[in-house]
């Protein structure tokens, strides 16, 4: 996803030489160099995640050095200002982020991610570096934005606007040839002033529930030591929290590490690294996993057998098909005995982008034992699953809770399962992962977690029950929980005041909500600053209603036989009520056909009224004006199709206009050898207040409109624009009569004729 790299440089050295069997000493290791960069992207003012440039990067295995140069850049215009560009790093996933400081939704926890800010002062261009060692390898994910938008209202083209641009690059520096570190196998590794840390990986196979590194025989130049002195590096960084486990093995005799439940099927990296640079250190290193095997629950042609769905979607299970409980396999010997876990079975079902089910076999309820934990596993490692929101719903059936004083503790973790559950246990985690705790209990039945952008991983839901060590009547007690899984792009859709969208980045597919009526929030649940009902209704009247000063200006036209302005007037009040009608953000909407249509026809029929009006104050003749009209207007259609909000499709039409009108005032002028209109009364009681509402228009239209004043600002906009064409209007031709009677017939009937269009009827 991050684009082809370009090789820099390759140091083409030993990576290790075998120096006895079992023994590495490391000569040269072999370092090669990828670039990665993708294309500059304009950045936004932040008011919703959309706003947020997002860039995606691959990071390959055995990554050991980690460099992005950041490149943050303006214009040279006057209009570029001083700025700050806010970047966000996460593995995995995007970074979930807050600039509004908003409150997020309920049950929903926030996905932590690493950001700082870029100044953009008086240079033209910046540049910035971050150096992370030891990165996680696979997608890394960065996020840009301006600050927060003041919801000014600009129209296109009417003011030139900053460009700020941003481009990431990422400088990658990855070992080859690792040496595999085999469990249960000691293996010797030689430290020096040439090559003072070495690098290892191990394989983490799937149901390993402990990982234990030991490192012994430590000497200092052939000379035996009892505390080693080297650091122990076990795992990988990623921002904010590191998966990395540091060990400093000078501070005890015995340098040994044990990690509950490591990240399954996955290389764990391993780094020593000499604490004194002059010293010769030697020493051996090993590992031992802890691997609990389940056994074969069935054939996977059973378990589907003992798997439908009803035709409500919901899942039927089978009270004969029973988890299995499986006993441990250590591949160290040890005389402690560790309690295993039961694995039940979980399908995964694709809907649609970004959506996906998980239904439990044999399920939905899940039985729960105080024995050992029950593990769920929910995959969302396809690459294409951390764009969407993680739904976990969990429902205890209180009658089968034999015990009231237990409780049901649940953790969704990533990587691996948790299996170290704590009574007492505010959250859960693993020396190297995180997780999210759920507790159950007989007052609390049913509990919710909604995860934004999970990042892309094995995913495992862990349930037990667990009691207080000071209850005596706990024992060995079970209860069936219902559990619900599911992959949304968006939690409830954002809900009434909000509308989920799909956004792309270079192939990426992700979804975020964009909020409405006052609403904020990741879900659009922050109702803070919301619009109440009363507000919403307030503003849909507003810029609805205000459309009627259309009427003055259609009876004005009818009265003095402007039938054809008065049309497009019509059209202008009507549509312009119904789109505004359905332009509105809260539940107070009527939408009488779909929205783009009713869109069109309001700003198509916004600027055919200009241009009528205009055409009509040059007092043209009849059939030129009319030819101008359907030009006009069909030029004007064709130029809203290609871009409807672009300045000159307004500015365009008035110009035109006024220039054939002032061309025919100044001809009338010449002709008539006094200025035109002759009278002082037309200027000062029609043509100046006409021109001085318009001009007013303009200026709320394009200087005072915000996201939080628009319902009334628009609503001015609309009262100015009808009150200025029922000035600027000009008075209708004078004459006696509309139809004149020519002649009159002995037989009663009258022959009528038109003395404009010379048309003849017998009436």
């Amino acid at each position: 996803m991050g684009g082809d790299p370009w090789r820099l440089s390759t140091h083409a050295e030993t990576v290790g030489q075998m120096v006895s069997p079992g023994t590495f000493t490391n000569l040269g290791p072999t370092y090669v160099s990828e670039y990665y960069s993708q294309t500059p992207q304009k950045l936004s003012l932040y008011s919703w995640y959309g706003n947020a440039r997002l860039f995606v990067f691959r990071v390959p295995e055995n990554t050991l050095l980690m460099k992005w140069i950041l490149q943050a850049s303006k214009g040279k215009g006057l209009e570029c200002q001083n700025t700050n560009i806010t970047v966000h790093f996460r593995a995995g996933a995007p970074p979930v982020i807050n600039p509004l400081q908003t409150k997020f939704g309920m049950d929903t926890v926030v996905p932590p991610s690493f950001n700082f800010t870029i100044p953009l002062m008086s240079a033209v261009q910046s540049s910035t570096t971050l150096n992370i060692s030891n990165p996680v390898s696979g997608d890394w994910f960065v996020a840009a934005h301006l600050p927060n938008d003041d919801g000014k209202i600009e129209v296109k083209g009417f003011s030139t606007k900053c460009s700020y641009m941003f481009q990431p690059q990422m400088l990658v520096q990855r070992l080859i040839n690792v040496p595999v570190l085999e469990p249960n196998t000691s293996l010797t590794l030689i430290l020096s002033s040439v090559n003072q840390v070495s690098h290892l990986k191990i394989f983490i196979p799937e149901h390993t529930v402990e990982l234990t590194i030991h490192l012994k025989n430590c000497a200092i130049n052939t000379r035996t030591v009892e505390t080693c002195p080297v650091f122990l590096l076990i795992g990988s960084n990623a921002l904010p929290n590191s998966h990395l486990k540091i060990v400093n093995c000078s501070e005890s005799i015995v340098c040994r590490e044990t990690l509950d439940s490591p990240p399954w099927m996955k290389w764990l990296q391993l780094t020593v690294e000499s604490s004194n640079p002059n010293w010769i250190v030697t020493f051996e290193i090993e590992a031992y996993l802890t691997v609990c095997e389940p056994v074969d629950a069935g054939s996977l042609l059973t378990l589907f057998n003992n798997f439908t769905l009803s035709s409500n979607g919901t899942v039927i299970r089978n009270l004969d098909m029973l988890g299995v409980y499986v006993k441990p396999n250590k591949t160290e010997p040890s005389g402690n005995s560790i309690s295993c876990f039961r694995n039940q079975p979980v399908l995964r079902e694709d809907v649609d982008v970004i959506s996906v089910r998980f239904f439990v076999l044999n399920g939905p309820e899940t039985l729960v034992t105080s024995e050992y934990p029950i593990i769920l596993p929910l995959k969302l490692n396809t690459g294409r699953d951390n764009g969407g929101t993680i739904m976990l719903n969990l429902q205890l059936n209180k009658t089968s809770l034999s015990n009231e004083n237990a409780t049901v503790f649940a953790c969704l973790s990533a990587g691996s399962p948790v299996m170290s559950l704590d009574v007492n246990s505010l959250s859960c985690g693993e020396a190297l992962s995180w997780g999210y705790l759920l507790k159950m209990n007989s007052s609390t039945l049913s509990r919710s977690l909604h995860v934004p952008y999970p990042e892309t991983n094995r995913w495992y839901l862990t349930l037990q029950i667990l009691c207080d060590k000071s209850n005596q009547t706990c024992g060995k007690i079970s209860a069936l929980v219902t559990v619900s899984a599911i992959l949304n792009p968006c939690v409830g859709d954002c809900g009434v005041y909000g509308e989920c969208r799909l956004l792309q980045t270079h192939g990426y597919l992700y979804a975020a909500c964009v909020c409405k009526a006052g609403w904020n929030g990741w879900s659009c649940t922050d109702d803070t600053n919301a619009q109440s009902y009363r507000q919403q209704l307030l503003a849909t009247l507003l810029l609805t209603l205000s459309n009627l000063m259309f009427i003055p200006p259609i009876v004005i036209a009818v009265h003095r036989c402007y039938f054809v302005e008065a049309s497009v007037y019509f059209f202008t009040m009507f549509f312009s009520t119904f789109y505004h009608a359905c332009d509105q953000p809260g539940i107070a909407v009527m939408c009488i056909m779909e929205y783009d249509t009713l869109q069109y026809c309001d700003f198509l029929g916004s600027v055919v009224s200009v241009w009528v009006t205009i055409l009509c104050m040059a007092r043209l003749k009849s059939l030129l004006k009319y030819v101008l009209f359907i030009i006009g207007s069909l030029l004007i259609a064709m130029s809203m199709q290609l871009d409807r909000r672009g300045l000159w499709n307004l500015l365009g039409p008035c110009l035109v206009a006024l220039c054939i009108m002032v061309t025919a005032w100044v001809f009338r002028g010449v002709k008539q050898r006094h200025c035109y209109p002759p009278t002082w009364k037309r200027w000062v009681f029609f043509l100046l207040p006409g021109i001085g509402a318009a001009l007013i228009a303009i200026a709320v239209y394009g200087f005072l409109e915000t996201r939080d004043n628009y319902y009334y600002t628009h609503s001015i906009w609309h009262i100015l624009v009808a009150g200025s064409v029922v000035f600027l209007l000009p008075p209708g031709k004078k004459h006696t009569n509309l139809w004149i009677w020519k002649q009159k017939f002995t037989c009663g009937y009258q022959l009528c004729s038109d003395v404009k269009e010379d048309l003849y009827v017998v009436c």
